[in-house]
């Protein structure tokens, strides 16, 4: 297959990403994935593909990137400037690039990951079902790698193409500077003292520049164990917040390990981890308690919306 996309500068972090890698965990090997799935399901549905199509994840700092061919695409997740051909692209929405036009991001305006997303998916072998990168254990995605200069990407076959839709501008998320992440408690949450459980759910943390698709590691009031933070090693799930000895949480995210030996205070529900995931270091977030049947009813209708969407997109 001709080379579709060819990378004239990677920018900070461009991964290949789709849903990730899921039912290999008992064997030790991580999920991967979009750090913000939501966006990526909303830009694929919005170019006719499957939700789970891989896409290029951005991160910060965009890259410039040539198209050898006419392709539909969309951009979704974070408003990075982006530009074709030194005009301002859309977002949320899917539009045609030309051959030989060039897509290119100036600076971030709200969020750090943008998620770009083309009519018949970026085709690189799938490892373990799953086309997602990690670059930790160097596969998946293009090589297992990030993207670098003079990469060549290739775009599979869409074999219903359609005209690219649009995100009605209500349903699209906002990123701020302040998030608030609704958590349940969790399944260590007993090893804390009450104070640091009331500390959690009530201070602001800061997100640090230590921060990465591992895990958000957050700057606050520290947490106290009742006796120690270690436990023995179980399973995490994502969302899951350790304590480790200093007191200070780390939300695990899309490349998280499979199991850890930290107490976990908490475990942030599905539906708001992608506003974790664009929240960049110095923003303050503040956890929200609720309960696993509150949980649930968010993923439903987050879910819900998806699907509607999906089902509007193929009947237009």
């Amino acid at each position: 297959m001709m080379g579709t996309i060819t990378v004239v500068n990677p920018g900070l972090l461009t991964t290949v990403q789709d849903l990730g890698r899921t039912g290999y965990q008992q064997f030790g090997m991580v999920v991967s994935g979009a750090m913000d799935p939501f966006s990526l399901q909303v830009g694929n549905i919005l170019v006719g593909n499957p939700r789970g199509a891989a896409g290029l994840e951005i991160t910060l700092s965009g890259p410039v990137l040539r198209f050898e061919k006419e392709c539909l695409v969309a951009l979704t997740g974070a408003d990075l400037s982006p530009l074709l051909d030194d005009q301002p692209a859309p977002m949320w929405k899917g539009f045609s690039v030309g051959r030989g036009q060039v897509l290119s991001f100036r600076r971030p305006v709200e969020g750090i990951r943008a998620y770009l997303t083309v009519s018949g998916g970026i085709d690189v072998p799938e490892v373990m079902g799953s086309r997602s990168t990690y670059i930790n254990g160097g596969i998946g995605g293009y090589r297992g790698r990030a993207l670098e200069k003079g990469d060549v990407l290739t775009v599979g076959v869409n074999p219903v193409p359609r005209e690219g839709k649009r995100l009605a501008y209500g349903l699209r998320p906002r990123y701020g500077k302040e998030v608030t992440l609704r958590a349940v408690p969790g399944p260590q949450s007993e090893a804390f003292t009450e104070e640091a459980v009331g500390t959690f759910f009530s201070e602001a943390y800061e997100v640090t520049p230590r921060s990465d698709r591992m895990g958000y590691r957050l700057k606050g009031p520290r947490l106290f164990h009742k006796e120690k933070a270690d436990i023995l090693s179980d399973a995490i799930a994502p969302g899951s917040v350790q304590v480790p000895a200093e007191g200070q949480p780390i939300v695990l995210l899309a490349d998280r390990q499979t199991t850890g030996g930290y107490a976990k205070i908490a475990t942030v529900i599905s539906a708001d981890l992608p506003r974790l995931a664009q929240a960049g270091p110095g923003c303050r977030v503040r956890f929200e308690r609720i309960d696993v049947a509150e949980a649930e009813k968010r993923a439903v209708e987050q879910e819900n919306l998806l699907r509607t969407l999906e089902i509007g997109a193929r009947n237009n």
